[in-house]
């Protein structure tokens, strides 16, 4: 028998430290490799810890509660001896370095990533991924604790459109070899921290991991997308007035509430799937056209933003919409949101309107190409057929795009035919099931 001991992953980027909120397993239970043995909670979500090996739990090292760093001993468990020495002679083995792309006259074979003992160990959401898409794990370098390669590693790739494969390395001329290095995207260079005077009276608050991670990747996203801004505004006074119709019926009935909101995201939806080119992502040589419609929504707390995901946005009626919206919002404010919940999105709808804003210039959510924000519905005069004047509920609709992907037509187009949808929303020809 061997003793193996189980540490505390990285769950996230930027994510240095997780709480053991509750243990799934006790001392003498048998596990399976890739079992889940407690559920960790962090400043982003709540996680499931897998186990990296077969075999019967030995010692719970800590208590339910408390917070350990990354790459802390969470658990031992006992395994068998043939199991420690298939790992052995595994990581024994010697390992090829990777081809240097300055030596014309070498031969040029698929690069193998050094990872080291213990770094080739998968979580089962990286093993799903990778079975996907045809990816050899061997060739992925890692950015997590210890060099481990984390489900946004491969993610990446697959954004990429460059996916490794020993098979597809072997075949690829030198040439197309130093072409993918040289446009590899350099690392980010750490930005020096800024010189600020205090003065007496003034408050320090330590950045939380969680407000790290939203800082990172909005200045990633500005840092690489060049952005670009349109507006347009929609009469949705039939619109304001069906939902008002039915709101209190409808909360008696389903038990949560049915917004305006829902209504933006299922129009949004449906000119997604007419215009595809929107539900797009910017791949270095190459633009993915994303199938799938997921909207990613954001939801705001006291002290940090989320972006959960309602998939298949385009298939779930104006109901399945409003329950996602209910749902995830718990989620987000128990405190209760999982890493699923907030993969795969390929557009972003922002709700700026419930603060009071009128117009803003949203920060698109990377790598997406676009994010709306859907502003607030506000009274205004509007001349209407015939030289009247009437009160109408307007509401703009704000698109930040992504110039390298998308351009001024299709957003025009795509945002006309959102305003269209919007302003024929009423009570006589649209359907919340």
């Amino acid at each position: 028998m061997a003793i193996q001991t189980i540490k505390m992953p990285q769950l996230g980027e930027s994510v240095t430290e997780g709480t053991i909120e509750k243990w799934l397993v006790k001392p003498g239970d048998t596990v399976q490799k890739y079992d889940s043995l407690a559920e960790v909670n962090t400043d982003k979500v709540t996680a499931d810890l897998p186990s990296s090996f077969s075999g019967v739990i030995k010692e719970l090292i800590v208590g339910e509660g408390n917070t350990l760093a990354v790459g802390e001993s969470v658990c031992t468990i006992e395994t068998e001896e043939v199991i420690e020495q298939q790992l052995t002679s595994q990581q024994s083995e010697p390992i090829s370095q990777p081809a240097s792309v300055s030596a014309p006259q070498q031969t040029v074979n698929a690069p193998v990533v050094n990872r080291g003992a213990g770094k080739a160990r998968y979580s089962p959401a990286v093993l799903k991924l990778a079975q996907e898409h045809s990816i050899d794990l061997q060739l992925v370098e890692g950015t997590g604790a210890e060099g481990r390669i984390t489900r946004k590693d491969v993610q990446k790739l697959v954004d990429s459109g460059n996916i490794p494969t020993s098979s597809l390395a072997a075949q690829q001329p030198l040439e197309a070899i130093t072409e993918q290095v040289t446009q590899a995207p350099e690392p980010q260079k750490s930005q020096p921290v800024p010189a600020v005077q205090t003065a007496t009276g003034d408050i320090e608050i330590p950045v939380t991991n969680i407000r790290k991670a939203i800082a990172n990747n909005m200045l990633r996203s500005k840092h690489e997308a060049p952005h670009a801004w349109m507006m347009v505004e929609a009469d949705v006074t039939n619109l304001v007035n069906y939902r008002d119709s039915i709101k209190t019926e409808f909360k008696q009935s389903e038990g949560y509430n049915i917004t305006y909101f829902a209504f933006f995201v299922k129009a949004i939806a449906q000119a997604l799937k007419e215009f595809p080119m929107m539900n797009s992502m910017w791949a270095g040589d190459k633009i993915i056209q994303k199938k799938d419609i997921h909207i990613s929504i954001a939801v705001a707390t006291e002290d940090a933003l989320f972006v959960p995901v309602i998939k298949h946005a385009d298939e779930k009626s104006i109901k399945g919409i409003a329950r996602e919206i209910n749902d995830l919002a718990g989620k987000v404010r128990a405190g209760k949101l999982k890493s699923e919940d907030m993969q795969g999105g390929t557009f972003t709808v922002n709700n700026t309107g419930s603060f009071g804003s009128v117009q803003s210039m949203g920060i698109i959510n990377y790598p997406q190409a676009a994010i709306i924000q859907v502003e607030s519905i506000v009274k205004r005069p509007v001349i209407m057929n015939g030289g009247m004047f009437a009160a109408r509920d307007i509401v703009n609709l704000c698109l930040s795009l992504d110039h390298r992907v998308l351009d001024g037509l299709i957003c025009g187009k795509f945002l006309a035919r959102v305003k269209e949808i919007l302003e024929n929303t009423s009570k006589d020809n649209t359907s919340i099931y």
